[in-house]
């Protein structure tokens, strides 16, 4: 696990080799956070080419596996942030070719496999996490490749005549070349997700390579400032692994079902495994994170090291179930309490470990637990990826009969009522509040769900937070998600699986994917996650929809998988998820800090945001009164306060 940077200059002169390498040492000291344990550049005077790398030692610690590297017959040098879990079956294969090798690092055997099958079918053979840079010095053209569904971070983008890359922004700002310049419609789309969706880049001129994408740069071809988008190659495609899958449906019996499962998500677990540092797990105490520590316990000859994070607040905390599933399975469990005091002291530090708006309230108990596991260990394995292809979100398995039973009543009827509740002053919301907050919530949703006019909107609906961009962003315009695009479409999915298959799309990669990054890396722990193997990700979408929601819940399968290794009164309980009390510290220790950064003279002065629609949801947030409305508004203004706090620190 490491951080990459690099640049290729263009324009007359092409820049001098000294002048490129001075670039890059500054891009890759700031990111030293994702490789403490060493780095190197590498440039030459043939090439308008540099690289440079920061390197986690996970796998052969020697200096054989140093980058960035050179192909055995000189042609590609790499420079790559990852794991390729099948890289040993990968060596034996071109061992029994006559290839040799003179260390034990998976990037030898990356580089031998671009010499000897080439860029495109070693891609195809690979299994693993990585974001890499190849340069091919015969073909004189620069590859940039993220993995199938999105684990590790690439950004690309203009400063000048120079093309810069990187795992991650911050590096960008240490070259003078670059002039970062906020992209108001890609902002609006923050605002509405909590997350920048790649392929876009909350700057002008900057993209994220998307999962699955190579952005091939001929540098005989490229001119400076030439359109980053159009050089995106897919190589592999969420939509058609899915369509493979499903055409292989057939009927299967739940004891097969579940044993394949079962062997599937063994070996991806088992792959991960795989490391010469300490290695552990966080254990959350849900399904996803209890199945792979449970598997990992059975794999492992020693207890496995699990970490967990709780709250003092007892409706938040899952710490308590986690230590009742390590107390079975015998781990060796660490658990660490988050307090106001710890928000405080970490929110300053938020936008330069996230440095592109991001607003998933989770962060920062993922950012602490990280923090607490590195102390322990170099390596965690994770369960996220569970609830996209397992149906583990409640809008997979209740909204689609929600749907199914309001569609039928006239539109125009459904949006009267939705109005009429909308209109509703706060002690309307507070009589449900009172009864039971989950009603309340869910009174809410069903509010916003009656007025939309198809699936699809329900969807969008759903995972949204500012719904009215427009009006909050000035002078912005949300350009279409590539997720919302008719050539994306699968028909013969059913809505539930359409949502499954969003989910995989975008809220995986550019959320879920992005927060635990970023936190982990902060931190110098390289996370793994089984659920993400491309492999077990096939199989499960061969399987009916049947296998994954059930009796109106998600993830029958691993429910069911889990009784072989754990009573079912540890682990089957309502899914609550990395819930974070923000409201009430909205109100009590963070109110001073929020208050300053959306005054509305600020506000007013930045010219971005409408400063009496941040403030009039900012009044609904704080208001005392408990209600629906006011948890929703807390959500919304979490997206607001990290966009300001980010651009206070990447837009002085």
């Amino acid at each position: 696990m490491c951080g990459i940077t690099g640049i290729i200059s263009f324009g007359g002169d092409s820049k001098a080799k000294q002048s490129r390498m001075k670039i890059v040492e500054d891009m890759t000291h700031a990111i030293t956070h994702r490789g403490p344990d060493d780095h190197a550049l590498w440039g030459d005077d043939h090439s308008p080419v540099a690289f440079g790398h920061r390197r986690l030692s996970i796998i052969d610690l020697s200096p054989e596996g140093r980058q960035p590297m050179e192909s055995a017959s000189a042609r590609y040098v790499i420079a790559y942030n990852g794991e390729i879990y099948n890289f040993l079956e990968l060596r034996k294969d071109l061992e029994q070719k006559d290839i040799s090798f003179r260390g034990r690092s998976d990037t030898e055997v990356l580089l031998a496999g671009f010499d000897h099958w080439g860029v495109n079918l070693t891609l195809q053979k690979i299994n693993g996490m990585f974001a890499i840079a190849l340069w091919d010095r015969q073909e004189r053209r620069l590859y940039l490749i993220r993995d199938r569904l999105g684990k590790k971070p690439l950004y690309v983008g203009w400063a000048g005549d120079n093309l810069l890359f990187s795992s991650e922004l911050k590096s960008f700002h240490t070259c003078g070349d670059f002039k970062p310049s906020i992209d108001r419609n890609v902002c609006a789309l923050y605002m509405r997700y909590s997350y920048v969706p790649a392929p876009f880049c909350i700057f002008e001129n900057c993209i994220t390579v998307p999962p699955g994408a190579v952005v091939r740069v001929n540098t005989q071809q490229t001119k400076t400032g030439d359109d980053l988008s159009s050089m995106i190659e897919p190589y592999w495609s969420h939509k058609q692994c899915i369509e493979d899958a499903v055409s292989k449906r057939q009927n299967i019996s739940d004891e097969d079902a579940l044993n394949g499962f079962e062997r599937e998500l063994k070996a991806a677990v088992s792959r991960r495994m795989i490391s010469d540092v300490p290695l552990g797990a966080f254990l959350s105490g849900g399904l996803d994170s209890t199945l792979v520590v449970a598997l990992m316990q059975q794999i492992s000859d020693s207890p496995v090291k699990t970490f967990s994070v709780g709250f003092s607040e007892s409706e938040f905390d899952e710490a308590r179930h986690a230590r009742r599933v390590a107390e079975f399975l015998g781990t060796e469990h660490h658990e660490t309490y988050l307090q106001p005091e710890d928000a405080l002291d970490l929110i300053p530090n938020l936008p330069d470990m996230y440095d592109e708006p991001f607003a998933d309230q989770s962060q920062l108990p993922t950012a602490i637990i990280s923090a607490y596991a590195r102390k322990h260990v170099t390596v965690v394995l994770s369960g996220d990826g569970g609830d996209e292809v397992l149906g583990g979100y409640q809008r997979h398995y209740s909204v689609p009969s929600l749907w199914s039973k309001i569609k039928y009543i006239p539109r125009p009827l459904r949006a009267g009522m939705a109005c009429l509740l909308e209109s509703m002053p706060y002690g309307f919301w507070g009589v449900f509040n009172k009864v039971s907050p989950q009603i309340a919530e869910r009174a809410e949703k069903v509010t916003g769900i009656l007025g939309q006019k198809s699936a699809e909107d329900v969807y969008r609906h759903l995972l949204s937070h500012w719904k009215r961009t427009d009006d909050l962003v000035l002078g912005g315009q949300e350009p279409q998600m590539p997720l919302y695009s008719e050539r994306m479409n699968i028909k013969s999915l059913s809505f539930a699986e359409r949502m499954m298959y969003g989910d995989a799309l975008s809220y995986l990669p550019n959320d879920i994917l992005v927060k635990v990054d970023r936190a982990s890396m902060a931190y110098a722990l390289e996370a793994r996650a089984p659920f993400l193997d491309v492999n077990l990700f096939s199989y499960l979408w061969s399987l009916p929809h049947s296998m994954k929601v059930r009796g109106g819940k998600g993830k029958w399968l691993s429910r069911k998988l889990l009784e072989r290794y754990l009573p079912s009164d540890i682990f089957d309980r309502p899914k609550q998820g990395f819930s974070v009390p923000v409201r009430k510290w909205l109100q009590g220790p963070l109110n001073s800090w929020a208050n300053d950064l959306i005054s509305h003279d600020r506000l007013r002065a930045d010219g971005i945001l409408n400063p009496d629609l941040v403030r009039k949801e900012w009044d609904c947030c704080v208001d005392e009164k408990a209600n629906a409305r006011a948890g929703a508004a807390s959500s919304r203004m979490w997206n607001v306060l990290m966009f300001q706090a980010w651009k206070q620190k990447w837009m002085p």
